[in-house]
C-alpha cells in the first residue's frame, strides 16, 4: 500500500481557474462508436467515482443492496483536487457518476476533472423515489423534473460525455419495466437536443441471460415506427458486466458475451467491470476489453470502484481516504499498469461509422416490454388537473412521503368496494396501457383518487377527509358533468409525445444556485425534494395494475 496527501490542495485548486488551460476535446458519437474532434477514435478508460451511501443488508425488500441516500462527490472541490492525480496515475478519462444534487454547486470538480481531460458520466436517477422503480413503473413529472434540473446545471460543462436515464432497472423478471426507460431515454434526448447538448444518452445494465439481457439492449436502440428513425433510442449501452475474473481467459469469460452484442448498433462499453471473487482483482481483463478481439463491439469500460464499495457481489475499492491522505490498493497498482499499457485500434474511421436502428425485438415468454411507450409528462396539464379536482391532498406533516402511498392504496380500495377502479393514475408496459394521468406526480394522483372517492358518495364531506388529510376544493367546478369537462379539458391529449421544457423554478446550479455510494458527510442527501417513498408506491401500483374493480367511477372525463 502507499500513503499520500495533499497539503496544498486549496491552492492547486484557486490556481486551476486562471491558468486557461486548453479545453477538453470534444467527444461525439458516430454510428457505434466514439470520436474526438481530431476524428480518433474514444475509449472510456474509466472509473466509478463515488463513495457509498446508506445500505440496509438485512432489508429484505433491498435484495440489490441498493442505497438509500447518496454523496454528491462532485460537489467537495478539496477533495476532487486531492484525487485528480491518482485518476491522472491511473490513466483515467472517464468518471462514472451515480447521483448528484442539482442544488449544490459543481464548478470546482468539473473544472479540475475537464483541465485533467476527464469526462463524466452523469447518472441522473437518486435513490428511492428519484428513479424509475422496476416494481412500481412510473414515467412522471417529478422524475422528468428532476432530470432536466441536472442536466440544466451541467449543461455549461464541457465534460460530460452522457447522461444515465437509468441503472439497472430493468432485470430478468420485470422486463415491462422497459418501456419506461425507453419513454425517459426519448424525452431526456429530445430535451438535451432543444439545448443543442451534444452530451449522449445512456442506461447501465445489470448482466444476465442473453434470452432477456439482450433484447433490452436491442430494444433501447430500436425504432418502434420502422423509419431508421433515433428519436427514442438510447446513443450508449452500458453492461454492467463481472465476468472476468482473477486471471482468467477471453475465450472462458468474454466470448460468449461479445458475440451476443457482435450487431449491436449504438456504442457500448462497459458500465461496470472488477470481479473480487477471486482477489486481488488482477485487472488482466482490460488487455482483452481494449483488444481487437473487442474493440470493434465495445468502447471501453468503467473499473468498479475508486472508493470502497460493498454490494451483493462483495467488497470493492481502489484507495482509502483519511482526509487529506489516500492509501492505494494493490487493485489500484493493478489497474494502474493495466490501463498503462492498452493501445486500442483506431479503426473503424468516423466516415466508415454508419448509424441505423433497427426494428424492435417482438415479445415472448421471456421479453414482455411492448413497443407502446409511456407519454411525455406533461407538468402544465397535471397542474390543470389539479385545479378541477374536488378533494385535494393537504398533509397534515410537511414530511408526507409514505403516507403518499398509504392513501392511495386506501382510496383504491374504497374506490374497487364502490364500483370504481384506479386505471387512470397506472400502467402496463407490457400492453402497452398507460392511464390518463400516470404522468403526473405522486401528489397529484393522491389528489385525484381523493375526488373519485368523493364524487361516488355523492360529495359526501367526510368522504374527503381521509384522516385528515385532504380538502374539499371550493373552487372545483360544481357537478359531476362540469368536473368532467374541466378535466378532459387539462389533459386533452393523454397520449402525446413532445421536446420537454426546463422544470419550472429551475435553476442555474453552480456558484448561482445553492451508484453506489457511503453515508456519513455533511453533504449527505436523502434524494431532492420528490414525492413518495417507492415502497409505499408498491402497493398502490400493485392494486392498479391489477385494477381495484371492473366498474367505471363517476368522474372518468
Amino acid at each position: 500500500m502507499f500513503v499520500r496527501s495533499s497539503p496544498a490542495i486549496a491552492l492547486l485548486a484557486a490556481a486551476s481557474w486562471s491558468l486557461g488551460v486548453q479545453a477538453i476535446s470534444k467527444v461525439t458519437r458516430s454510428g457505434r462508436y466514439l470520436y474526438t474532434d481530431d476524428g480518433n477514435r474514444f475509449y472510456i478508460r474509466g472509473i466509478a467515482y463515488q463513495e457509498q451511501g446508506e445500505v440496509d443488508a438485512n432489508d429484505p425488500n433491498n435484495p440489490f443492496l441498493e442505497p438509500s441516500s447518496f454523496i454528491d462527490p462532485l460537489t467537495d472541490g478539496n477533495a476532487c483536487t486531492r484525487d485528480v492525480q491518482f485518476l491522472k496515475e491511473l490513466s483515467v478519462n472517464t468518471l462514472r457518476i451515480y447521483s448528484v444534487d442539482s442544488t449544490k454547486d459543481h464548478d470546482s470538480c468539473m473544472k479540475t476533472f475537464s483541465d485533467a481531460g476527464i469526462y463524466t458520466i452523469i447518472d441522473l436517477a437518486l435513490p428511492l423515489n428519484g428513479s424509475i422503480d422496476r416494481l412500481a413503473p412510473s414515467w412522471s413529472t417529478n422524475l422528468l423534473n428532476q432530470y432536466t434540473n441536472t442536466i440544466d446545471v451541467f449543461s455549461k460543462y464541457d465534460n460530460v460525455l452522457a447522461y444515465n436515464v437509468g441503472n439497472e432497472v430493468v432485470v430478468e423478471d420485470q422486463t415491462a419495466v422497459a418501456p419506461y426507460v425507453k419513454a425517459a431515454a426519448r424525452d431526456i434526448k429530445a430535451y438535451l437536443n432543444s439545448k443543442s447538448s451534444s452530451a449522449l444518452v445512456g442506461y447501465a445494465a445489470i448482466d444476465g441471460k442473453p434470452n432477456w439481457r439482450d433484447p433490452l439492449a436491442n430494444f433501447l436502440s430500436c425504432d418502434p415506427s420502422g423509419q431508421n428513425d433515433g428519436a427514442t433510442a438510447i446513443d450508449i449501452y452500458g453492461l454492467n458486466n463481472y465476468e472476468w475474473c482473477g486471471d482468467d481467459t477471453f475465450q472462458a469469460a468474454y466470448a460468449g458475451t461479445n458475440g451476443d452484442y457482435a450487431g449491436y448498433n449504438v456504442v457500448a462499453y462497459f458500465s461496470e467491470y472488477g470481479c473480487n471473487s477471486k482477489p486481488p482483482r488482477l485487472f488482466t481483463e482490460v488487455a482483452a476489453l481494449f483488444s481487437s478481439q473487442m474493440s470493434d463491439i465495445w468502447s471501453g469500460g468503467i473499473a468498479f470502484s475508486y472508493f470502497p464499495a460493498s454490494s451483493a457481489l462483495g467488497q470493492f475499492g481502489m484507495v482509502t481516504i483519511d482526509g487529506n491522505t489516500v492509501t492505494t490498493s494493490d487493485d489500484f497498482n493493478n489497474l494502474k499498469d493495466e490501463y498503462g499499457k492498452v493501445s486500442p485500434p483506431n479503426t473503424p474511421s468516423k466516415s466508415d461509422a454508419a448509424t441505423s436502428y433497427p426494428a424492435c425485438p417482438s415479445t415472448n415468454s421471456t421479453w414482455l416490454a411492448s413497443t407502446t411507450l409511456p407519454p411525455t409528462p406533461n407538468e402544465a396539464a397535471c397542474n390543470c388537473l389539479e385545479s378541477t379536482l374536488s378533494c385535494q391532498f393537504s398533509p397534515k406533516t410537511a414530511n408526507y412521503s409514505s403516507v403518499v402511498g398509504e392513501l392511495i392504496n386506501t382510496g383504491c380500495g374504497l374506490l374497487g368496494q364502490n364500483g370504481g377502479n384506479c386505471d387512470d393514475i397506472g400502467g402496463n408496459g407490457s400492453t402497452g396501457t398507460y392511464g390518463r394521468i400516470s404522468g403526473c406526480d405522486p401528489t397529484i394522483k393522491t389528489s385525484f383518487v381523493m375526488s373519485e372517492f368523493y364524487e361516488i358518495t355523492n360529495r359526501n364531506p367526510a368522504s374527503c377527509d381521509f384522516a385528515g388529510n385532504g380538502t374539499v376544493n371550493p373552487l372545483a367546478p360544481s357537478g359531476v358533468s362540469a368536473a368532467n369537462a374541466a378535466a378532459s379539458s387539462c389533459i386533452a391529449n393523454p397520449s402525446a409525445t413532445f421536446t420537454p421544457s426546463s422544470a419550472p423554478n429551475s435553476g442555474n446550479g453552480g456558484s448561482s444556485s445553492g451508484g453506489s455510494t457511503s453515508g456519513g458527510s455533511s453533504d449527505q442527501n436523502n434524494a431532492v425534494a420528490l414525492i413518495g417513498d417507492s415502497r409505499a408506491l408498491g402497493g398502490m401500483f400493485a392494486m392498479v395494475a391489477i385494477g381495484v374493480a371492473s366498474g367505471i367511477c363517476t368522474m372518468l372525463f
